[in-house]
């Protein structure tokens, strides 16, 4: 094979630890495939230096002899050769305005550019993803914020209190062990009864939703619908052993603000300007709030600053904590101010002042908004990635970016993922002109 294929080490983040290819990888596609990989140094992946080394890779202090390099989070603009081809996500497709001077770099170095993000199917279906895991590590955060804020509340002996903060496991494994420990606590001794009923929301139904939801399974749920969940409150002689889980779709989520026109999902997708927020009827039955679903600024906000500063002019509201795993800032929870880091992950929003406070003290709801939640479970994560990753490396490695576009030759989900070939936008980028600084 003529080409060396390089991984670089994460630097957007301290605590950035994933890697796309574990030494397990590297070492499947070294000896089935003929591949050459070098791999930068790095002291804080979760896989060590010589574990890769161990497996046939070289370790060096820079990837200037690699054509091809890949990574996991955006790669600063000065990083970049002219003419190679980078694999990372960019995190550009919605025009954000943040990333597209180093857009714009790409282009001017005449460089080829693949983003993990838009690696899909014919159906549209991502292929290559960390969602599963911002949602398992998304949900344990979420369970390990919500007993520290029954705890400041003065809950010191709740069930939820034994979970750490996903990070601080070695495994999911281990994770899943305290969490179904807790769980066994909830169903013998209960939970008290001013929680009652205790009630945990998700927003969404893909990836992300369907990794908290793993999580979540571990504890004694009863699932119901978006209409069963007002019918709780006026219930008497609830079992105090029992989470009610509740997931909601688009439908509940937003509806037409023309109130004689049925909800149609086409149609929301198409026109969402043609409708408003309908989520605002659940949201006072709900103590925990997993915001699990896609969301850009063309569609309604699920929970405003307005209906939240509402909620507490009603007095001590039910929803505790609201687990932000998309965590777009002021975006589908429009109090989500930042993306928080994993060594300061939550802080609580009041709605009269509207102000945050890092930490799990003061008054209004916690939020949980860690922009980087799949790092918190690396070794899992990143495995789970490769192992999505791996029948596109040869291919990759093997073509010809000097080619026309037309005539390149790329597996159809690696090519529908390339942005920029040779510095130029590809056919379905093309609306990014509109967005890159002149």
């Amino acid at each position: 094979m003529s080409v060396t294929i390089g991984i670089r080490h994460e630097d957007k983040y301290v605590t950035e630890k994933r890697t796309p290819l574990t030494p397990q990888h590297i070492e499947k596609l070294i000896q089935r495939d003929g591949l050459s990989f070098a791999v930068e140094s790095s002291s804080s992946r979760i896989f060590a230096d010589e574990e890769y080394r161990k497996v046939g890779a070289k370790i060096t202090a820079n990837l200037t002899s690699c054509p091809v390099i890949m990574g996991v989070k955006e790669i600063p603009a000065s990083y970049f050769e002219e003419g190679k081809t980078y694999i990372f996500f960019s995190h550009v497709i919605k025009g954000q305005s943040y990333n597209m001077p180093t857009l714009k770099q790409m282009m001017q170095m005449g460089c080829n550019l693949i983003d993990y993000e838009r690696v899909i199917d014919e159906q549209g279906r991502r292929l290559i993803f960390f969602g599963r895991y911002a949602g398992l590590a998304g949900m344990i955060n979420s369970l390990w914020s919500l007993g520290e804020r029954l705890k400041v509340m003065g809950y010191t002996d709740n069930p939820f209190l034994q979970i750490r903060q996903a990070y601080r496991y070695n495994s999911l494994a281990e994770a899943r062990k305290d969490i179904s420990e807790a769980g066994i606590k909830i169903s013998e001794k209960g939970l008290p009864t001013e929680l009652l009923p205790l009630t945990i929301g998700f927003t969404g139904y893909g990836n992300v939703s369907n990794g908290a939801q793993e999580i979540a399974s571990l504890l004694p749920i009863m699932e119901i619908n978006p209409e069963q969940l007002a019918e709780l409150a006026h219930r008497s002689h609830l079992p105090n052993n029992i989470i009610y889980k509740v997931v909601f779709r688009e439908e509940h989520i937003s509806k037409p603000i023309d109130s004689n026109t049925p909800f149609d999902l086409q149609d929301y997708y198409q026109n969402p300007e043609k409708y408003e927020n309908n989520f605002e009827q659940y949201l006072p039955h709900l103590t925990v709030l997993m915001n699990c679903m896609y969301w850009d600024d063309r569609y309604p906000r699920f929970f405003t600053r307005a209906f939240a500063q509402k909620l507490f002019a009603q007095g001590e509201p039910k929803i505790k904590v609201v687990g932000d795993v998309t965590c777009d800032p002021e975006g589908s929870i429009e109090f989500t101010h930042k993306g928080t880091q994993i060594d300061d992950p939550v802080f609580v929003y009041n709605p009269a002042t509207g102000t945050p406070t890092m930490g799990f003290k003061g008054k209004g709801i916690l939020v949980m908004a860690v922009d980087i939640l799949p790092s918190e479970l690396p070794r899992d994560s990143s495995k789970a990635f490769g192992d999505a990753l791996l029948k596109y490396i040869k291919p990759i490695a093997e073509a010809d970016f000097n080619a026309s576009f037309e005539e390149l030759a790329l597996p159809a989900p690696i090519k529908k993922a390339l942005i920029l070939h040779k510095g130029k936008l590809t056919p379905d980028y093309t609306y990014l002109n509109n967005y890159i600084p002149q």
